[in-house]
Parts: structure tokens; C-alpha cells; sequence
């Protein structure tokens, strides 16, 4: 007779079984606000407050390969759930983490950082431990994190969610399972309370707007990255709704407007915005810009031909008119719903913009056996995350369907971040399978963390584009450092696979083969598996866009001092 045998679960203190403790009250906040998958690198310092995380029946611990990796997949599934976490242990895995962290503090995304610290009995001493830089002050990484820390931490992730920003906390890893009256309950559940316009401002700011958009010609309406943190999306809608100007978004607001409304026109990024949006937007007499951020990036080298007189600036908490009277503590959503009933309809420069558009022409099809072009490419896919490099210029020209969202990290441009950024994206959202161009380069910063999207069951489809090193740096300033060691990646994949788990890989170096690849990719023996595509391209084939904006941050990048 066959026994079978039963898996003992030890019974920590403070889990649901036990007495409340610090590590079931921070797992148990983190389920409740909707962190459910929580990102980790194990090590001595976190052990015990893993134990925890993992017993927390709400919660999925996912093992990352890195700490840069774990912050990075934190950042991902917060722009997909709307908050994140990961959990390092103390100093080698905080400094490691930190990359992504500043990057998520950058593009407003709320990711909880929890590090394992020392024994809080090793504080205050002259002892010197591991993982440290050998000096009995363990408040290196303090430091670092200084500018988003909070130390208690229900008031960390409140003040994360409240303000969209990255949090630090870190316990001590005697502490954990510490049982305290303080913690016999369940967390009471968080009340926001909401942020309120002043409403004499809101007044004052709605009726100053109005009536510098009531008399303009062909004013335009532009969206940008900020929409995400005011949760302004919605409002900013029915504004287009109600006015009947065009709509454009800054490249890194793309994805947060529906690019099927009527009114859409595309990208504007200057010099190399999407055709005729350029010209629409600069030619107009007024422009609102909502929730933008302007930077050597996104103004190609600070070359923007906007007049600060001829804008309406929206940003999450305040409204600039004109370059002259600001109103503070206005609020971005409650702004564009009242400022939707007070505009007069105006199509102008819509008509205008359907009087000069002419379709984009269509790539030439290349020859049997031709080598694949990077505009081939792009003719054949969408996509949702995309890395820094030219698929940040590629990708722009993407007409995204209705409910497909995109994603890409323009403030920090982190190279490497996709990589983690899709496995946490995917984790967050199931319902989907996600998309992403990434650069050999920025790959091989990040790549181990393929074996984690396999091993969670993913069934992303990853488009390596290896065109031999930086392109994107070349273009600023090209030199032998911008070349890289090529890869079999389709190799690497294959080791990483290692026959567990479901993966697919191809490498395509023509159109047809590109074609065969995602028949394959979307067939039905494959869409439940991860698929990785190699695309082999020219080192000097990319976009225009690219050159365009290359040329220009190179030229603001070489400016010789101001003379003293």
C-alpha cells in the first residue's frame, strides 16, 4: 500500500495561524493594496521576512536573478496594477536595486522597496558586518534611498500611493516574527482621502483658460506622461470630446490617450514627431499641454519651436496659463472636467490637419533572400514595451488598438529595463500577452531574468533586435566602445529553457522568414508559450527619427561653457 506523504508547513509566529507579527501585518498591507506579486532576491538578511511574504495566501513570491531585475519587474507590474514591490536583502542587494528604484521615482510609479536589514541589536555598536563596506555605520544605504524614506510602515505606503513615488523601508531581520499587540488584527484598510481643488483657484483657473482658448484659431490639445499620476486619462477625454481640437501626446504619454478616437493625430516630438503632427502643433496659436515633462530627450535637444505665451501647461496639482498667472493646488481631473463645459467647439485645426495629411507609403517588400530592413520590421507588429534605442522611434509610429497599452522609460532610459519591466508587466496583467522590442545591448545587461518568465509561465513574445551594439549611442557620438560581443541569443534562450517550462525561439534575418516567425509566434500550439525572435539587422539600419534626434542631443550634449 502506497503512503502518501503530506508536506509539512511550519507554523510561523504571525502567520494566520499564530500571533500578529510585523512580517504577517507588512504581508497582509502589501495584498491589500493589490501588490500581489512581490518581486525578491533572497539573502541572509530577508530570510525570515520571505517566510512570511510566502505565507500569506493572497500573496506570490517571485524569485527574480537580480535585484536590478527585481526592481525593475516592480516597476512594470505598477504601471500595470498601479503599485508595485520588491524585497533585497541589506546594501549588495539595496545598491543593486536602487537603478530601478531612481527610475520608478523618475516616471512617478509607487514601488514599495523592502530591504532585510541587520539585527537591530547591531545597530549603535562598532561592529563590523557582511554585506557592508567594512565601517560599523550601516546607514549607507539609507542615505541612498534618503529622497523617498519613510520609516514606519503603513506611513510608507500610504505616502507611495498618495504620491506616486518609490518607497524604502527595512527591518531588521530579528523583527519579523516578533509577535505585538499592535499587530493581532488585520490592517484596517487604507482611506486615501481624496485631494480636493481649491475651488475659487479651480474657478479662477477655468475661466482664464477659457477665455484664452475661446479666442485662439487653431488651438491644439497635447497629452503627456503625468496624465498617469493625476489618473487624468478620462477627464482628459471628454475634454477632446467636448473641444473637437486634434489630440497628440508626447512620446512618453503614448499609450495613455486611446490612439482610435477620432481625433487623434500621433506623436509630437519636434523634429521627429510623427508626419504632419509637427506642423500641426507649432503652427498653432495656442496648445494646452497636459501633464508634460520636458527634457533634453523629449524636446530633441531642447529644440521645441513652442512659445511658452501660446501654452496652457496642466500639471497634476497646478495650471500655467500663458507663461504668466499659475494656479496652485488646482487639480488635474477636476481642471479638464470643468474646463470641458466652458470651451467653445473648434475644428480648425483639425480640418486643417486633414487638409495636409497624406497616407504614410508602405515599406518596399524585400526581394526573396534580401536581408531585413528595420522599417520591414515594424510594418509587421505591435508592440507594448519597448527599450531604449531606436524602438523608442519605431515603435511611436505604432497605431495602438483599442485597450493595448505601451510602455517605455524615456525620463531615466535605463538600458536593461524592458527585461524585468515585461516579466513584472505580464505578472500583472494575465489577461494579456505582452510585447516587447528590446536592443541586443540593453539584453545583455539584463537577460537572466528570461528564466523567470518561463518559470511563472509567461507567453510574451520578445522581439531581440541584434543589429551588433548601442545604435542609439552611435548616433549621439559613435566610437569602438559602442560595439558589442555578438551572442547565439537564440542560443541563450535555449540554455535558459532547458526543457522546462513552455519557449519557442526563431531567428530571422529576411521578411519572410519575419512572416513564417509570427504565424509560428500567434499559431496555436505557441500562444501559451514564451517566444523569443531573434531579428538579424544591418548595424547601420535604423530609423530617420533616430538620426534626426541623435544629431540634435548631440549637438545639446556638445555645448561649450557659458564663458564666466
Amino acid at each position: 500500500m502506497e503512503t502518501k506523504m503530506t508536506p509539512i508547513i511550519p507554523t510561523l509566529p504571525g502567520s494566520p495561524s499564530g500571533p500578529g507579527s510585523l512580517g504577517r501585518h507588512l504581508a497582509r498591507r502589501l495584498a491589500q493594496i493589490g501588490a500581489r506579486d512581490v518581486f525578491s532576491v533572497p539573502g541572509d538578511f530577508n530570510l525570515t521576512l520571505l517566510d512570511y511574504l510566502v505565507a500569506e495566501p493572497e500573496l506570490n513570491l517571485v524569485g527574480c536573478c537580480n535585484e536590478l531585475n527585481a526592481g525593475y519587474a516592480a516597476d512594470g507590474y505598477a504601471r500595470a496594477k498601479g503599485v508595485g514591490a520588491c524585497v533585497v536583502t541589506f546594501t549588495v542587494g539595496g545598491l543593486s536595486v536602487i537603478n530601478a528604484i531612481a527610475g520608478a521615482y523618475s516616471e512617478n510609479l509607487p514601488v514599495i522597496c523592502i530591504v532585510g536589514g541587520p539585527n537591530s541589536n547591531d545597530f549603535g555598536t562598532s561592529r563590523i558586518l557582511h554585506h557592508t563596506i567594512g565601517v560599523p555605520d550601516f546607514s549607507q544605504e539609507l542615505r541612498c534611498f534618503q529622497t523617498v524614506t519613510c520609516y514606519q510602515i503603513d506611513t510608507a505606503i500610504s505616502t507611495a500611493l498618495k504620491e506616486s513615488k518609490p518607497v524604502y523601508i527595512s527591518i531588521s531581520c530579528n523583527l519579523p516574527g516578533i509577535p505585538h499587540p499592535t499587530f493581532a488584527k488585520d490592517p484596517v484598510p487604507y482611506f486615501l482621502s481624496p485631494k480636493v481643488s481649491n475651488q475659487l483657484g479651480l474657478e479662477a483657473a477655468v475661466e482664464a483658460t477659457a477665455e484664452f482658448l475661446n479666442k485662439a484659431v487653431k488651438p491644439i490639445l497635447i497629452g503627456g506622461p503625468k496624465l498617469r499620476v493625476a489618473r487624468a486619462q478620462e477627464a482628459f477625454v471628454k475634454l477632446a470630446d467636448a473641444c473637437g481640437y486634434p489630440i497628440a501626446v508626447m512620446p512618453s504619454g503614448k499609450g495613455l490617450v486611446p490612439e482610435h478616437h477620432p481625433h487623434f493625430i500621433g506623436t509630437y516630438w519636434g523634429a521627429v514627431s510623427t508626419t504632419f503632427v509637427g506642423e500641426v502643433v507649432e503652427s498653432a496659436d495656442a496648445y494646452v499641454f497636459v501633464g508634460p515633462i520636458f527634457n533634453d530627450y523629449s524636446s530633441v535637444g531642447y529644440s521645441l519651436l513652442i512659445k511658452k505665451e501660446k501654452a496652457i501647461v496642466v500639471e497634476p496639482n497646478r495650471v500655467i496659463i500663458a507663461n504668466g498667472p499659475s494656479y496652485g493646488w488646482v487639480f488635474m481631473t477636476d481642471f479638464l472636467s470643468a474646463l470641458a463645459k466652458k470651451l467653445k467647439k473648434n475644428t480648425t485645426a483639425m480640418e486643417n490637419y486633414r487638409r495636409i495629411y497624406v497616407p504614410p507609403g508602405m515599406p518596399l517588400k524585400c526581394g526573396n533572400g534580401e536581408p531585413l530592413k528595420v522599417n520591414i520590421l515594424f510594418k509587421h507588429v505591435q508592440a507594448i514595451i519597448a527599450e531604449t534605442g531606436d524602438s523608442w522611434f519605431n515603435c511611436q509610429k505604432l497605431r495602438l488598438p483599442e485597450g493595448c497599452g505601451y510602455e517605455f522609460q524615456m525620463q531615466y532610459g535605463s538600458i536593461g529595463w524592458s527585461v524585468g519591466a515585461t516579466l513584472g508587466y505580464a505578472q500583472a496583467a494575465k489577461d494579456k500577452r505582452v510585447i516587447a522590442f528590446i536592443g541586443d545591448g540593453s539584453f545583455q545587461v539584463t537577460a537572466q531574468d528570461v528564466s523567470t518568465m518561463i518559470r511563472c509561465g509567461q507567453k510574451n513574445i520578445i522581439f531581440l533586435i541584434n543589429n551588433g551594439g548601442y545604435t542609439i549611442e552611435v548616433e549621439i557620438h559613435d566610437g569602438p566602445y559602442n560595439v558589442i560581443k555578438n551572442w547565439d541569443y537564440t542560443g541563450v534562450i535555449k540554455a535558459i529553457h532547458n526543457n522546462q517550462g513552455n519557449c519557442w525561439t526563431a531567428k530571422v534575418r529576411t521578411e519572410e522568414e519575419l512572416v513564417d516567425a509570427i504565424a509560428n509566434a500567434t499559431n496555436d500550439e505557441n500562444k501559451d508559450s514564451l517566444c523569443f525572435i531573434e531579428v538579424i539587422l544591418h548595424k547601420d539600419d535604423t530609423s530617420k527619427e533616430l538620426l534626426e534626434w541623435g544629431s540634435r542631443v548631440s549637438a545639446a550634449n556638445s555645448r561649450p561653457p557659458n564663458p564666466q
